[in-house]
């Protein structure tokens, strides 16, 4: 849900042979890499979301994370933190931070930009991507990565009509009804993240209850999620078909009140040792009035 979803990070995990440490690091990436990309139309009304999330590997808590979102008149803004905690910081350390704005054009949201750092062990790694109506204008990753013969070159066209991570994990529900209905699956959606190019989908599953810790207690629509890469990646990577052989990663979808939002409440990855989950214990949402004009 922050920095780049590249899903996993540096240091590809083979399906068959994944010890503590790279399963650590699959659940560190469902807390703050894993996020969803759906067309953004027109937004009703303006609200706001604090959530607090945790990750944890079979059931043991490997990391945390925060995310905000704040939805106005005519901007936006998110932003996410997260990192590593328990026995897993000790041995896979790691954190990251994200961010995304934009402007709110006839209702929709329109990105201009995004930025993203994660920081492992070995490394500390800075994205940043500007767009304009959905295109890519500039971007760049520091330190700028090696480069590699067997990676799949990202070429112009695959820069064009697609969504940063962040803005990307607002999934809108066209209509005037209940939006957490089975509707809300019927998506699909392209992204770049700096680095990969690749497509997102979904399928409805299920209706669900979640009660948080804190906050919001409700329905929420469970989709099951289809990775397909495009572009940017390296086709032998274990990891990469790992990934898009998967047909059991789940992710439960929650509203943000006064909007026709839903942002993920809950993820679910697959891993050799059992599921990496990422859950809101905090979700905290309330819809916002809209600005009054000033007048003489």
């Amino acid at each position: 849900m922050l920095a780049s979803p590249r899903l996993w990070p540096q240091g590809s995990v083979s399906p068959r042979s994944v010890g503590p440490r790279s399963a650590g690091r699959l659940a560190f990436a469902a807390l703050c890499g894993l996020v969803v990309a759906w067309g953004a139309e027109p937004v009703a009304a303006q609200g706001k979301l604090e959530a607090q999330y945790e990750a944890t590997l079979a059931g043991i808590p490997v990391g945390k994370g925060a995310w905000n979102i704040d939805i106005g008149d005519d901007v936006f803004a998110a932003a996410a933190s997260g990192g590593t905690a328990g026995l897993l910081k000790s041995f896979a350390g790691g954190s990251g931070t994200g961010a995304s704005q934009g402007r709110v054009v006839n209702g929709a949201l329109v990105a201009t930009g995004y930025q993203a750092s994660t920081t492992t062990s070995k490394k500390t790694e800075q994205i940043h991507i500007t767009l304009d109506k959905g295109n890519v204008k500039e971007f760049g990753i520091v330190p700028e990565p090696p480069v590699d013969a067997d990676r799949i070159v990202v070429t112009d066209a695959h820069r064009r009509g697609v969504w940063d991570p962040m803005t990307a994990s607002l999934l809108r529900v066209p209509g005037t009804g209940d939006p957490v209905t089975p509707d809300a699956c019927r998506n699909a959606a392209p992204v770049f993240d700096g680095r990969m190019r690749y497509d997102l989908k979904l399928d409805f599953k299920r209706m669900e209850s979640v009660k948080a810790e804190k906050g919001y207690r409700g329905p929420v629509v469970v989709c099951a999620l289809y990775f397909v890469p495009v572009a940017g990646y390296i086709p032998d990577r274990p990891v990469i078909k790992y990934l898009a052989a998967q047909r059991n990663i789940e992710i439960a979808f929650a509203p943000v009140a006064g909007t026709r939002i839903l942002v993920p409440f809950w993820l679910k990855v697959p891993t050799p040792l059992g599921p990496a989950m990422l859950e809101a214990t905090s979700f905290i949402t309330s819809a916002q009035p809209p600005k009054v004009a000033k007048t003489q």
